[in-house]
């Protein structure tokens, strides 16, 4: 095949493995081979999922492998992987999950490289090792930690500025967190965000071009996070059920549509790099409005400091704005509809 009908590619990594592949007389097709018409497989389909503390559902108990260092990833045990998987069972679609390997604070280029723990608890190998050549599903979500939307929060949180388990510091702590807001929609705090979506967008797209080289059958679905904070802000004012801290704990209610914007412009950033991609996109966002942090009884979101199902040391640790069970189900059974959908295609 000539050099003049391989597939184009536009990160260094990619054109690095065009050229190599070139030199040896062949064409590598990086996005995998497009989906035929037809029923889903009757067969087992080899899957991988992978992912950040959304697809390991940091907070829910109890959590994956506890007692080894893997347990600083906080994998559930009932992650939406493993819900959607049962679901899709039911309708007599069986995934073979070759691995899950979702980890809390996972950033994009933990694909492809390393990921040092907490504390010290050692390292894991590269997200991307999990695949196989055989491998016909990978699921996951990641970017936000890449684009620091744990920092983003502790810019406009004194509360989330003192020391916890939530990682990062502000992205300028000699900012009051009171004028969070105006921070990042104009001078440096604007140019750091502007700056940190062209990371995710261009990682985003080497994640998806190594899903294809080293799994080249395998579809991809990249799954977007729920909705944060509502369209009406107000409804963050008052306390969930049962609940002390406001869902945004300290966070100025001037500040939580910024957040939003935030949030939308990283779903539209994750959708562009699927749709470039040539994956499937899970567009949790669009459908999650009623299921904010702010919702009441109907949150899907557990609030910045509202106590989660997780213990450390005798210890509720808060949910730091991360799916609860009905958020979970809810990414669950958006993500077996969309695998549904590829796997029939």
């Amino acid at each position: 095949m000539s050099s003049a009908m391989c597939k184009t590619t536009s990160t260094p990594w990619a054109r690095r493995l065009a050229a190599a592949t070139i030199a040896l007389g062949s064409c590598l097709a990086l996005a995998g081979p497009a989906g035929s018409a037809g029923a889903a497989p009757a067969d087992p389909v080899p899957t991988v999922f992978f992912g950040d503390s959304y697809t390991s559902n940091f907070g829910i108990a109890p959590v994956n492998n506890q007692d080894s260092e893997r347990g600083w990833c906080f994998q559930a045990t009932d992650n939406y992987p493993a819900v959607a998987t049962r679901r899709l069972a039911d309708k007599a679609i069986t995934l073979d999950v070759q691995s899950d390997v979702s980890c809390g604070g996972a950033l994009v280029h933990h694909f492809w490289e390393k990921q040092e723990l907490p504390f010290g608890a050692g390292e894991l190998p590269a997200q991307q090792d999990a695949l196989k050549q055989d491998t016909q599903l990978a699921v996951g979500s990641m970017g936000g930690n890449t684009l620091g939307f744990n920092r983003i929060l502790k810019q406009c949180s004194d509360e989330l500025r003192q020391p916890s388990l939530l990682p990062g510091d502000p992205v300028d702590r000699d900012e009051p967190a009171a004028k969070c807001g105006e921070f990042f929609e104009t001078g440096d705090g604007k140019q750091w965000l502007d700056d940190q979506f062209e990371r995710v967008g261009g990682e985003l797209e080497e994640l998806l071009e190594r899903i294809g080289y080293f799994a080249p059958d395998a579809k991809r679905v990249l799954v977007g996070y729920p909705r944060l904070v509502p369209e009406d802000t107000t409804k963050c004012l008052t306390a969930a059920p049962g609940q002390t801290h406001l869902p945004f704990a300290d966070i100025p209610q001037d500040a939580l549509p910024v957040l939003d914007q935030i949030q939308k412009r990283l779903n539209d950033a994750m959708k562009k790099a699927a749709t470039d991609g040539g994956a499937d996109f899970v567009d949790l966002y669009a459908g999650t409005g009623s299921n904010t942090a702010c919702d009441g009884v109907d949150r899907g979101i557990g609030g910045l400091l509202e106590d989660s199902e997780l213990e450390l040391l005798g210890t509720k640790i808060p949910w730091y704005a991360h799916p609860n069970e009905k958020g979970r189900d809810i990414q669950a059974g958006r993500v077996a509809a969309k695998i549904e959908e590829v796997l029939n295609r």
